[in-house]
């Protein structure tokens, strides 16, 4: 896959994303990591990546104060419900850059800019989910 979908979370509508709970990044993507087992905190803070699921799929991941970026994911689902958990777990939107249109459940929807929401997507947070939302 030739893109890189972000995760970004907001709260009451406001335009701006909020920072992570880092505490569920980790618990989320530790038990993927196949580097080093404690995340890879790069020299500007964010942390690094590289996650392989039970399927094989592969993709890196480097997340900062608000978002996580997702790139080069693989098209198996495996990572995509890699993806799925991350947004699910922190209530956040997916950003699909190929079309510049946010995906969420519906939870994360009522979060979201009221600007924004007549836009959005709403799936169901899962890894085919996530995965017919960025590559149909």
């Amino acid at each position: 896959m030739g893109y890189s979908p972000s995760i970004y979370k907001f709260v009451e509508g406001s335009d701006t994303p909020v920072p992570l709970d880092m505490d569920v990044v980790r618990a989320v993507l530790s038990p993927y990591d196949i580097g080093d087992p404690n995340l890879t905190v790069m020299d500007d803070g964010r942390l690094q990546c590289w996650v392989r699921a039970a399927d094989g799929s592969e993709a890196e991941i480097f997340v900062d104060e608000v978002g996580i970026l997702v790139e080069r994911p693989h098209s198996g689902p495996g990572v995509f419900a890699i993806v799925a958990e991350l947004a699910s777990r922190l209530g956040a939107a997916v950003l699909d850059p190929s079309s510049g249109v946010f995906f969420c459940s519906r939870e994360a929807h009522a979060c979201l800019p009221v600007d924004m929401r007549k836009d959005v997507i709403v799936i169901e947070m899962t890894g085919e989910g996530v995965r017919a939302a960025l590559i149909g």
